[in-house]
């Protein structure tokens, strides 16, 4: 059975249950069969925290740097998706539940899975009743196909993953640039019927429902994607379709997002999400430390970007029982890693980036994340090993201490002809831990002659508009990049195929190939894998792609992800979502 039929099986039988618990009403029911448990260390793992339906009051979420956008079809950050949930809904959604549920997905504008027909290249959903904008208007088919089609303007709307999975499955995508450039739009998207959704594919694609679960399904109103506030500033003028709206002067970039009740929101059209508090408020731009701080204390509930609390707070949480009974130690399915461009030179010779993939003191790099508990386990591979493809290799072993293999980094420095070493600069983030990973891996490359200079810009950019610009990195002759990857979704096609495939290198900004790898026996394996029904076998290609991704070395994986995470004992319905590695924001309340 292929993986899309166990997802829809899966899929359906919550769609019917989480019906049954929405009649009670705006008050609700509790989610079902998820198991509330009472709060200690670890326990949002896997089960649901302070389970519960009180509605009213305010939560107060920190971050330390703004979203890369609020526009769903430019966004990108994991926890930018997450949080979108609580204003915004797309066709299908990750399950809110916590544990291995939840990287499956179920009906969310629409009322269940995509219906096959054709062989598996026709995909059809139908849209619920009572489903509307925030100013009151129903939300058609037309405005779900009006959202994907903007994901193609890569020109104008540029950083999400939109064209990237349209583009080569959808019949005409891989020639469509957007509606502003070509209105009439994609003919194998038909919305006819504007209760129903249909889609005309060029092949069979195991992963479409997932596809539909992701930020770039949200509804937008064409009506609303017009003048000055259209295009590349609709993000600052988004259109709410979920419980909660951005009120008039609610956002301030890098400072503060305040959500307010949507009075148009139907629970009866929404069976997955409780709605519980009144409103929720969201600080931005805080150093990292000043956010532990705040949450400890208790004028914060939670820090939302997943990535974990600083030293002095993990050793706070850690040494006190009371700290640490609200506090929750995950794998996040993130792979932390260097980029290793091969368009700088001297690392386009395979044999220089060899030669940094030894150096690394893999050692130094995990405890400049947060050490085992807060930074995570020493990997060997890109994989990470919440995906079902993990196979453990280590290509690049790096002594049998983790420090560097400084002899192995030394030869392959004569082999590509700098004995001595070479020069070049290491872009990172300059918040978080961003920045202690740039300098352990310029003291780690120091050993052997490898000089760096570290560059670092702010979160909000850095991504999408400097390592993800590929005319930027070559200008800048930036050789090394700071990275972080988990899966768009729990697949091994949602992890590699934005990073590794050749044909997704987006040129105009985006990127998330950062260094640019088009190996053809790579891209071939891909579609070899997609197009695999048996999922034995799809695993095992996926393993042969780890494999020559590896052996490109340019890519050098430090630390498969965890984060040591801290929760106000009076948030309720907490627990982490397996999709996103991260707490689930979405029905989250609190008890006074």
């Amino acid at each position: 059975m292929s993986r899309i039929q166990l997802v829809r099986a899966g899929s359906l039988a919550a769609v019917l249950a989480l019906g049954a618990a929405a009649c009670g009403g705006s008050s609700g029911s509790k989610p079902p069969n998820n198991p509330g448990v009472s709060a200690a260390y670890n326990a949002a793992i896997g089960g649901v925290v302070n389970q519960s339906t009180k509605t009213g009051g305010t939560i107060n979420f920190v971050a330390s740097s703004d979203f890369d956008s609020l526009d769903p079809a430019r966004t990108y950050y994991a926890y930018s998706w997450d949080y979108q949930r609580i204003y915004q809904r797309t066709l299908m959604m990750f399950k809110p539940v916590p544990g291995k549920a939840g990287a499956s997905v179920t009906g969310d504008l629409a009322d269940g899975p995509g219906k096959l027909s054709d062989g598996g290249k026709t995909v059809s959903y139908t849209l619920r009743d009572g489903i509307s904008f925030q100013d009151g208007k129903a939300i058609t088919s037309a405005d779900i196909k009006y959202a994907l089609e903007r994901s193609f303007a890569q020109d104008v709307i540029n950083g999400g993953p939109g064209a990237t999975y349209l583009s080569p499955i959808l019949v005409g995508g891989a020639t469509y640039k957007g509606p502003y450039k070509q209105p009439a739009g994609l003919s194998s998207i038909d919305v006819s019927d504007p209760k129903k959704i249909t889609f005309h594919l060029t092949k069979p694609f195991a992963d479409f429902d997932y596809l539909m679960a992701l930020p770039i399904s949200t509804p937008v109103p064409k009506a609303a994607d017009t003048g000055k506030n259209g295009g590349a500033n609709y993000q600052f003028h988004v259109v709410s379709s979920g419980p909660y709206m951005i009120p008039p002067g609610g956002y301030s970039p890098g400072k503060n997002l305040t959500l307010v009740r949507n009075p148009n929101w139907k629970k009866s059209s929404d069976p997955n999400r409780l709605a519980l508090p009144d409103k929720i408020n969201l600080t931005e731009g805080l150093d990292s430390t000043d956010e532990d701080q705040r949450v400890l204390a208790g004028s914060a509930d939670m820090e939302i970007e997943g990535t974990g609390v600083q030293q002095d707070a993990q050793s706070k949480i850690l040494t006190g029982a009371t700290l640490k009974a609200n506090a929750d130690n995950p794998s996040t399915g993130f792979t932390r890693y260097i980029s290793i461009q091969q368009t700088v030179a001297p690392l386009n010779n395979v044999h220089c980036r060899r030669a940094v993939q030894y150096a690394a003191d893999k050692v130094a790099l995990q405890f400049a994340r947060g050490g085992p508990v807060a930074g995570g386990d020493i990997a060997g591979q890109m994989t990470p090993p919440t995906l079902p493809s993990y196979k453990k290799i280590n290509p690049y072993p790096s002594g049998s201490d983790n420090k560097g293999d400084l002899v192995k980094a030394k030869e392959e420095l004569k082999l590509c002809g700098k004995p001595t070493g070479f020069s070049t600069k290491i872009a990172t983030t300059n918040k978080g831990k961003g920045p202690a990973v740039g300098e352990a891996l310029q003291q780690g490359l120091a050993r052997v002659g490898i000089k760096t200079q570290i560059i670092a810009v702010d979160p909000s950019t850095y991504y999408s508009g400097v390592i993800g610009l590929p005319s930027n990195v070559k200008k800048q002759g930036l050789g090394l990049a700071v990275a972080g990857w988990g899966p768009d979704f729990p697949t091994p096609y949602g992890f590699f195929e934005s990073i590794v495939d050749g044909r997704a290198i987006k040129p105009e900004g985006g990127n998330s190939n950062y260094a640019e790898l088009n190996d053809p026996a790579i891209n071939g394996l891909i579609d070899q894998a997609q197009g695999e029904t048996d999922a034995t076998k799809r695993n095992d290609i996926w393993a042969q792609v780890d494999q020559k991704v590896m052996d490109s070395a340019v890519y050098l994986p430090f630390v498969a992800d965890k984060a040591l995470t801290y929760r106000s004992p009076r948030l309720t319905n907490v627990y982490i979502n397996d999709s996103f590695g991260i707490y689930d924001f979405v029905n989250m309340g609190v008890s006074g």
